[in-house]
C-alpha cells in the first residue's frame, strides 16, 4: 500500500508522565515530524482499549502517512510476550508491521532517566553527577528495588520532591534536558533508534 502523505506519529502511552516526557523528547528525536500523543489511564486501560483504536487506524493509515507508537513500561512483564502480544493485537486489526512501532520501557519511565545523570544534575543540582558510579545505579534497568523507588529515594536524599515522586512533574522537569546520544538505558536506545527508522520508511 502506497503512503501519499509525509509521515506523523499518534503515539499512545499509558500515563500523562509519559506524555509529559515525550513533549520534550520527540521534537529532538524526530525533528520536524509532526506527532500527538495519546495518554490513557495505565497500562491496562491502554491495552483493553488498544484492538478497536488500531482497528481504527487500518482505515486511514496509508493515505494520510499516520505510523502508531505504543509505549508500554514492563513492569513485572515478561517482555518478549508482551512485545509478541501487542504485535499480535496489531496483526488481527489488520495494521502491517510498517504502521506501527511498539516499545518496552525497561522496568519504568524512571529508568530513562537514571541513564542520564547529567540531566537529572541539570534539573536537580544538588544530585551528584557521580550518581551513576553507585552500583546501585550502574545499570538504570536493574535498580535494587525498581527504578521508580531508585529515583525517589535519590531526589529525596537530596531534598527534592520530598513528599514523594511527583512523575508528571519530574518528566517535565528532566526530559528537556535529557541528550539522546547518550543515554545508558537500553530501552530508551532501542525506542530512539526505532522511531527514527519508522519515520525514515514512512517518507
Amino acid at each position: 500500500m502506497t503512503v501519499l502523505a509525509p509521515c506523523r506519529l499518534e503515539v499512545l502511552v499509558e500515563e500523562p508522565s509519559a506524555e509529559e516526557a515525550l513533549k520534550a523528547l520527540l521534537p529532538k528525536i524526530v525533528p520536524g515530524v509532526d506527532f500527538r500523543i495519546v495518554p490513557f489511564n495505565g497500562k491496562t486501560d491502554l491495552l483493553r482499549k488498544l484492538p478497536v483504536r488500531l482497528r481504527d487506524y487500518t482505515y486511514y493509515w496509508a493515505e494520510t502517512g499516520l505510523r502508531i507508537v505504543v509505549l508500554l513500561d514492563r513492569d513485572n512483564d515478561d517482555c518478549a510476550e508482551l512485545k509478541s502480544r501487542l504485535v499480535e493485537i496489531a496483526r488481527e486489526a489488520g495494521l502491517p508491521g510498517e504502521a506501527t512501532l511498539f516499545r518496552i520501557v525497561i522496568e519504568e519511565l524512571e529508568a530513562w532517566f537514571l541513564g542520564d545523570i547529567p540531566a537529572l544534575n541539570a534539573a536537580y543540582p544538588r544530585l551528584p553527577l557521580s550518581l551513576d558510579s553507585q552500583t546501585k545505579f550502574r545499570d538504570p534497568e536493574k535498580v535494587p528495588g525498581g527504578a521508580w523507588e531508585g529515583l525517589e529515594h535519590a531526589l529525596q536524599k537530596h531534598g527534592y520532591h520530598k513528599k514523594g515522586l511527583q512523575k508528571v512533574r519530574a518528566a517535565r522537569e528532566i526530559a528537556p534536558h535529557m541528550d539522546l546520544e547518550n543515554n545508558r538505558s537500553k530501552s530508551f536506545q532501542v525506542f530512539r533508534d526505532g522511531l527514527r527508522r519508522l519515520v525514515k520508511e514512512g517518507n
